[in-house]
């Protein structure tokens, strides 16, 4: 092939974005919760069976440490990888299946999103690759008050990703505050900072907070953000688990797959 033609060739090959869905058995709150039973399936299966419904995602892997996970998954048409136990977090999760799969861009999904809309999933792909950002991460309008478990994000006039905490934000302390906005946990990172992201020293804010992508901005780098409309949540506690439980039945995307 002529020079021109490979290089032609190559500027159109599609890259490759895969879905990881990061999944562990311990839970301070909620033991054992991928395992947890909604609708007849375990709730990571859930997850995947949503995602598979994406239209961007080339591969989906549930990465776990533990093998009841992994067990669970291949029989209802997955794919399970099993990681290192020493894993910190999901995005460190999500990194060692990138070293084993190609790809270009990885997706990280909480194996808590029982109702994640997969259009979401593309949502968050298109947003990072528009913004040339390295992270991108969605979030929805947020009423509730005083809830911990939830993570609260403020945003600047970009939708790029100021600040995440479990504290209610902005403050109503001297004006009224109709709404708030709430991370939504499908976070799309390019595997360039992927690789860059396991380099990163904890910071003093993702041990305060306790959540693991604060360190991008801690370091200095950018989250692209993306509102979107979902009234998904992440099951963190057993009220949570009990709320999915009560509305799965009549969701318009669990009807196209389940069995």
């Amino acid at each position: 092939m002529p020079a021109k033609g490979l290089r032609d060739n190559m500027k159109q090959k599609k890259e490759r974005v895969i879905g990881v869905i990061p999944s562990r058995y311990k839970s301070s709150r909620l033991p054992g919760k991928p395992l947890k039973d909604i609708a007849g399936m375990p709730m990571v299966v859930h997850v995947l069976k949503r995602a598979q419904l994406s239209v961007v995602l080339d591969e989906i892997i549930v990465a776990t440490d533990d093998q009841r996970i992994f067990d669970v998954v291949e029989p209802f048409g997955g794919t399970a990888m099993l990681t290192s136990p020493a894993h910190d977090n999901g995005i460190v999760r999500a990194h060692e299946v990138s070293e084993k799969v190609p790809c270009d861009t990885v997706v990280i999904i909480n194996g808590d999103e029982a109702l994640l809309n997969p259009d979401h999933i593309d949502a968050g792909v298109a947003a990072l690759k528009k913004s040339g950002a390295p992270v991108s991460l969605l979030y929805n309008d947020y009423y509730k008050t005083n809830l911990p478990s939830d993570f609260k994000v403020v945003v600047n006039n970009k939708n790029e990703i100021m600040y995440i905490t479990r504290s209610d934000i902005p403050s109503d302390a001297r004006s009224p505050v109709k709404k708030m906005y709430k991370a939504y946990h499908i976070m799309t990172f390019t595997k360039k900072f992927l690789d860059l992201y396991v380099t990163l020293e904890q910071t003093p804010l993702d041990k305060i907070e306790y959540h693991e992508i604060i360190r991008v901005l801690e370091h200095g780098y950018k989250i692209q953000g993306k509102k979107v409309e979902s009234s998904a949540i992440s099951v963190d506690t057993a009220d949570d688990l009990d709320y999915v439980r009560n509305v799965m039945g009549s969701d318009s995307i669990y009807k196209k797959y389940r069995v």
